[in-house]
This record gives structure tokens, C-alpha cells and sequence, in this order.
């Protein structure tokens, strides 16, 4: 498939405030006032996995939680039955409302804790769970929704664009009306479709079309798929606290070792929480790859996993505030593809803001991870 691109059409509302009326915000020096004293200019944070959802998804979803608990295993982590009637007061009664809020509430905690942007993204499962004429359906009119708050709050949202990879064709026009008609900066896939991955051969185009329109894909988790899902069912093990990581780290090592990134080089992928545990396996997935390319059992790829990872792959730190964990992203993935993320409302913002404020960098990693890194892979200036 050819991939011909339109011209963009909404960059300038939206990115205007980002390249000009904060612009002093990227400075993270002192610089001398009007009395000679030096003051501290606040650096610019960009949150970059922030969720949200649309009143018609969590119907849609609550619809599946109750009349059929089996389907996937998303259903008994609890993500889908945060929106059916949980008790006042309680965690899941507040991830309800602020996911489903859009300016007072969230815009409030952003300035308590000192976010200046979130790069909205749908939260889990997203469109994947419904067939896809309805998947691609409620994606455009999520997508639509997205872009309405944006327009609202040009200088504090920008956004991710959903799409129904179960319709590749529809998916791909959805993915050029997203970045030039609505002018969101990228896009949210929610791991498998269908128990399938990305690196599956009916996918093609919508790499290729992420790889024309230069817009990275955010590669979030969710519940392992029916495939794998037999030993998460016990112990809560499906959701955050260990099958969402193993689940979206299985999805890119299949797309590193399937030889995706040979075929679409200038794709980019985002990996949420920390790089999903990749950074702690790099030298065994090239230690091992090496040698089953040596023995006959892998094809060859051009690269070694652990490079793939530094030219195709980014970071965030959404969910993990851990001194020694960024240590080791920054060293596997590069301190040019870290970026910081707070995983609203699930996570802290204050705690989010904290750890990176306090964590040992230099002004310039600090910067750049806050902000810098944002801005160029999303295209926010």
C-alpha cells in the first residue's frame, strides 16, 4: 500500500502557545532579574501517558463487563467496572470521574503540581475490545471528542489518536484525518487485537502509515491476551502489577525479532512505564538472538535488539519512580528517547513531578526528559 499524505490543517491554533507564549519555559538556568538577582525560570513538564475516556466507551465497556466476564481478560483486572456505580470516596470511583473529566478537575491537579501540558491518550482497552466496524466508529468519535477538549485548552492538551487495527484500511484513513484534519500528535494502541500483535503481516499498513505520516505509535498495555492469559488469572496478576508490563514487553520484542523495524526503519514506538522491563533484558535478547541467527532457529536481522531499541524506541517513566530504574533507561535507551509521564489518573502527578525534581541528573537530562524529548518526538513546537 501506498501512503500518500495530506497537507495539515489545525497545527497552528494548537501549536502556536508551544512554540511561542512558553517558550521561556524550556530555559532551566538561572537568569538575572531586573534588580540583578538570580531567579529560577520553571522548566516546561510535558506528561505524555495521561488517560482519558468518553462517556459512549465506558457504556460500550460496562456492556461487556456485564454480559460477558469471560471475553478478555481486561474484565476481572477492574478497568472496565471502574464505571459501574463504584462506592463514593473510593479509588475507583475517583479514576471514573477524572478519566472522564476534561477540563475543571484535571486541569486543577495539572496546576497543583505544576504540569503544564498532557498528552492525552484513551485509556485501556481502548477500541480494540468491539468488532471493527464499531471499533473504527467509536474511534473517530473518540477521536473527535479528544479534539474538542484540545481546542478548548489549546495550551494544556495535546493528544493521541485511537484507531480499530482489526480494519487496517479504515485504520490507516483514521490515522491521516487524525494528524492532519484534527492535528493530534501520534497514537495509542492498546497492545493486542484479537490476541494478535502488530508485528502480524494484516498490520502492515498501519505501520507504514505511522512511518509516512512521522508520528510515533504509544505501544500501551493491557491484560494479557486469551493466548497467555491462563496463569494471570490468579493473585490479580492480569493487571499493573505485572501482566499490563508483560503483556505490552511481549508485543515489541516480537516486533523487534520479527524484523518489523528492517522493513519501516523511521518507525517509532513508545513503551510506557519504564521500557515494560526491555532495558533490563537487552543483553540477553542480543546475546540470544545472535546466537539463534548463528544456529538457523531466528532470520537474521540487520541490528542487534538493544540498537533497534535506541533508533526505534521510546521511553516513559509513567508509574515508576525509581532512581536506579531511570538510571538504567537512560543508559539502554539514551537520554534523547526518556520522556516523563505521570500515568493520570492512576498515578500521582505531585509524586511524578517529585521524582524527577529530585532524582540526580544534569539540567540538561532534567530538560529534556521533562520537555525536550516531548516536544521533538510529538511534534509540540
Amino acid at each position: 500500500m501506498t501512503f500518500r499524505l495530506g497537507r495539515p490543517t489545525m497545527r497552528t491554533t494548537r501549536r502556536g502557545f508551544l512554540g511561542g507564549t512558553t517558550a521561556g519555559l524550556a530555559m532551566t538556568g538561572p537568569v538575572v532579574s531586573a534588580r540583578g538577582r538570580p531567579n529560577t525560570v520553571p522548566i516546561r513538564k510535558i506528561a505524555t501517558e495521561e488517560a482519558f475516556a468518553t462517556p459512549a466507551l465506558a457504556k460500550a465497556w460496562l456492556e461487556i463487563a456485564r454480559t460477558d466476564p469471560k471475553a478478555s481478560l481486561d474484565v476481572p483486572t477492574g478497568i472496565l467496572s471502574i464505571f459501574d456505580n463504584p462506592r463514593p470516596g473510593s479509588n475507583q470511583d475517583r479514576f471514573r470521574r477524572q478519566l472522564l473529566d476534561l477540563d475543571g478537575e484535571r486541569l486543577a491537579d495539572m496546576d497543583q503540581a505544576g504540569v503544564d501540558v498532557q498528552v492525552l491518550s484513551v485509556t485501556i482497552p481502548g477500541v480494540q475490545m468491539f468488532e471493527p466496524a464499531a471499533a473504527s466508529a467509536f474511534a473517530i468519535a473518540t477521536n473527535d471528542h479528544l479534539a474538542a477538549a484540545i481546542s478548548r485548552h489549546p495550551r494544556r492538551f495535546a493528544g493521541l489518536a485511537c484507531f480499530a487495527p482489526h480494519d487496517p484500511i479504515r485504520a490507516t484513513l483514521e490515522m491521516e484525518r487524525a494528524v492532519n484534519r484534527l492535528g493530534l500528535n501520534g497514537f495509542i494502541v492498546n497492545s493486542h487485537t484479537g490476541d494478535l500483535y502488530l508485528d502480524d503481516p494484516r498490520f502492515a499498513p498501519i505501520l507504514e502509515a505511522a512511518q509516512a505520516l512521522d508520528r510515533p505509535i504509544y505501544l500501551h498495555p493491557r491484560a494479557p491476551s486469551n493466548g497467555m492469559a491462563a496463569p494471570f488469572r490468579d493473585y490479580s496478576m492480569g493487571g499493573s502489577i505485572w501482566g499490563f508490563g508483560v503483556e505490552a514487553g511481549t508485543h515489541a520484542v516480537r516486533l523487534i525479532l520479527s524484523g518489523v523495524f528492517d522493513r519501516y526503519p523511521r518507525l517509532r514506538i513508545v513503551l510506557g512505564h519504564m521500557g515494560e522491563a526491555l532495558p533490563f533484558w537487552m543483553w540477553r535478547l542480543d546475546h540470544m538472538a545472535a546466537r539463534r541467527a548463528r544456529d538457523g532457529r531466528m532470520k537474521p536481522l540487520a541490528l542487534a535488539p538493544s540498537e533497534y531499541f535506541r533508533r526505534n524506541f521510546a521511553v516513559t517513566t509513567s508509574g515508576f519512580e525509581s532512581p536506579d530504574l531511570l538510571d538504567l533507561v537512560l543508559k539502554s535507551a539514551g537520554n534523547e528517547n526518556v520522556m516523563w509521564a505521570v500515568d493520570y489518573p492512576y498515578e500521582s502527578s505531585h509524586d511524578a513531578v517529585a521524582f524527577i525534581e529530585g532524582v540526580s541528573l544534569t539540567g540538561a537530562q532534567r530538560a529534556s526528559i521533562f520537555h525536550r524529548n516531548a516536544e521533538r518526538l510529538f511534534r509540540l513546537k
